[in-house]
């Protein structure tokens, strides 16, 4: 089951996509795709909708982030060692954990905005995990029952600001429009093996990532488990896991974004983004 969120940027509708790639209000069904929705029981209700019964969207709408209300949006760092290689940095011994403000989602397609300052944005192709059942404590051979979905992640990051402002990698991963989510949630059943996904990332229409989740060095489900030994995992908070080599920071010489460009990232089965990118006043 595909999910969307369609609408105006914070008043989207919840929806489904049929077989034939149209967009399905489930408005009288949920109020919304969050983590109040995502649980097996009200996922199991909404499988047994004939979709042919939901009055269709217009298929121009605007797609909103697939996930609404995320409580914490935690991101793997390095966990593709080609990517660790390409940046200089070692293998990490465990996931590298950092946190995306909530208040970077944007819709698949929506405009990343190149922040004041800006002169090192960069590009990340990832897959999304959603939760969709709280757990903590969760063993590998488990985590991924707690899954609800999946979807394409952009990790958008200011490499500047990210490493040369004195903190935290959160400085440059947490500027406004930086993480593009959807365009759809595929709920985990339609997911065979999440760690058998194609994923690439084009910057007009020029190949600049490729690669596949089985090259992770820590797996979705290592993920899970070990940041649920840190803290409760909750329905519709949002793991972001790594992204493979390709990225603008890697290149010889640096490749950066600017204003005009345009990001095609791509999952297999889990849709396509289009952004264009802008630059803020």
């Amino acid at each position: 089951m595909k999910l969307v969120r369609y609408g105006e940027m914070g008043a989207e509708k919840p929806a489904m996509v049929d077989t034939d790639g149209k967009i399905r209000d489930l408005s009288a069904h949920i109020d919304d795709i969050t983590g109040a929705t995502l649980n097996p029981a009200t996922l199991d209700s909404l499988r047994n909708i004939d979709p042919a019964s939901l009055p269709e969207i217009d298929s121009a709408v605007r797609l909103g982030a697939c996930v609404g209300n995320i409580g914490k949006f935690m991101c793997i760092g390095l966990n593709y060692s080609d990517h660790a290689a390409e940046t200089g940095s070692d293998i990490p011994e465990h996931p590298i954990l950092f946190m995306k403000a909530t208040s970077a989602v944007v819709g698949a397609n929506d405009t990343v905005m190149l922040p004041r300052n800006s002169v090192k944005t960069d590009w990340e192709v990832e897959l999304g995990v959603v939760i969709g059942t709280a757990c903590k404590y969760v063993s590998e051979e488990d985590a991924l029952d707690y899954v609800a979905g999946y979807f394409i992640a952009n990790d958008v990051s200011e490499r500047h600001f990210q490493a040369k402002l004195t903190g935290q990698w959160t400085k440059g991963k947490s500027c406004d429009t930086f993480g593009p989510i959807g365009p759809w949630l595929v709920t985990a059943d339609e997911v065979a093996d999440p760690q058998n996904l194609d994923m690439s990332l084009d910057v007009n229409g020029k190949r600049m990532q490729t690669g596949n989740t089985s090259t992770m060095i820590f797996t979705v489900a290592q993920c899970i488990s070990h940041l649920s030994q840190l803290m409760t995992l909750q329905p519709g908070d949002v793991i972001s896991t790594g992204t493979p080599p390709g990225v603008g920071l890697g290149m010889k010489p640096p490749v950066f974004l600017k204003a005009g460009d345009v990001m095609d990232v791509r999952i297999a089965g889990l849709g396509e983004q289009r952004q264009h990118v802008g630059q803020d006043a």
